[in-house]
């Protein structure tokens, strides 16, 4: 019997392979396409990296997740970043964290990064910047087969049935016996595991834009009625995008066609907001969400299981501290992060 399969070979699968696996685990990895798939959401060459948020948790965990990036090579690239609009206390937040930025004037943030238009000030935050996804995945995967884990590409999970103090892992090709299992399978969650956690996944359409000139291109937060998130991708362009809101989808039945109304919507905000991008020089790219009602994370046991789901969007910039709390929650006692516990369902109030 094995220690442990974990079922997905995305981001935090493959970072909770690692993790365990490093710890003297006996560790499976099963994923159901091939290395460098594009139908879930770790793949491509540019992921937000970033410590700046409002909530305490989150930039610790985020501080956690840069140290362990630089373990595996070359995957993060800081290139400083910037939020502007209604960003609130973020400088607070960070000052207090240990991790202080600097606020800009519109017209000083303008002279140094001429490519964006601001109406207030910047906060900017030199520890910002880009993760490579594709490599990331690939070097998480390549450190989980270095410390022992068995990594299986194209093998397809139909059920995993808890049984007390194990769990069976059934593939299409055969039945993995161990004593627990981490899921984390993304937009196939609730296909896999039924009702147990509330997502909602959506397919989401940020695209490339070409620049005008030769400028530098910190990676941006735009908070306004729909948040847009960018960065720059090197060899492709400036990745512009809105933050969530897409159709929900059927992860098998997606498309990968652009969507007008939302391409349309991105291309007038390059016009209006980044004067440095080409609006008519755009290539439309595809991912999806798995989102829960509250953005926060589901990081959790039942039983022989262990989930990790509904990263909700912002989830990759953390996914090597992900794979740390998921290896605690298999080989220790530790408790889960009360925010990232399983919701309760709650039963509807009788008339």
């Amino acid at each position: 019997m094995l220690d442990v399969v974990v079922v997905g070979g995305g981001a935090m699968g493959s970072a909770a392979a690692w993790q365990l696996a490093a710890r003297g685990a006996e560790v499976v990895l099963v994923e159901r396409f091939g290395p460098g798939h594009v139908f879930g959401a770790s793949h491509g060459a540019s992921r937000i990296f970033r410590l700046v948020y409002d909530d305490p948790l989150y930039v610790r965990f985020a501080l956690e997740a840069s140290a362990l990036w630089r373990e595996l090579g070359d995957v993060l690239t800081e290139t400083g970043g910037i939020d502007h609009g209604a960003f609130g206390a973020l400088p607070e937040v960070l000052a207090a964290a240990g991790s202080p930025g600097r606020l800009l004037s519109a017209g000083e943030a303008g002279e140094r990064w001429p490519g964006f238009r601001f109406d207030g000030p910047v906060f900017f935050h030199p520890q910002s910047g880009r993760i490579h996804a594709d490599r990331a995945v690939t070097a998480l995967q390549g450190a989980a087969e270095h410390h022992g884990a068995v990594v299986r590409h194209r093998t397809r999970v139909v059920e995993v049935r808890p049984l007390g103090n194990s769990v069976e892992v059934v593939t299409e090709g055969g039945v993995l016996r161990a004593r627990r299992a981490v899921v984390a399978v993304g937009a196939w969650t609730r296909k896999l595991l039924g009702d147990l956690i509330p997502l909602t996944v959506t397919e989401e359409q940020p695209a490339h834009f070409a620049p005008l000139a030769d400028r530098e291109w910190p990676s941006f937060i735009h908070h306004r009625t729909g948040t847009v998130y960018g960065l720059a991708t090197p060899g492709e362009g400036v990745k512009v995008g809105l933050h969530g809101g897409g159709p929900v989808v059927d992860p098998d039945r997606r498309s990968f066609q652009p969507e007008p109304t939302r391409l349309a919507a991105l291309r007038r905000y390059v016009r209006d907001w980044l004067p440095g991008l080409d609006a008519d020089a755009v290539e439309p790219i595809h991912c999806t969400y798995t989102s829960t009602p509250t953005g926060d994370f589901v990081l959790d046991r039942r039983g022989p299981l262990v989930v990790a789901a509904g990263f909700s969007g912002h989830g990759f910039k953390f996914t090597p501290a992900v794979g740390r709390v998921l290896a605690d929650l298999v080989l220790t006692d530790a408790a889960p992060e009360p925010r990232w516990v399983i919701p309760v369902p709650r039963k509807r109030p009788t008339v």
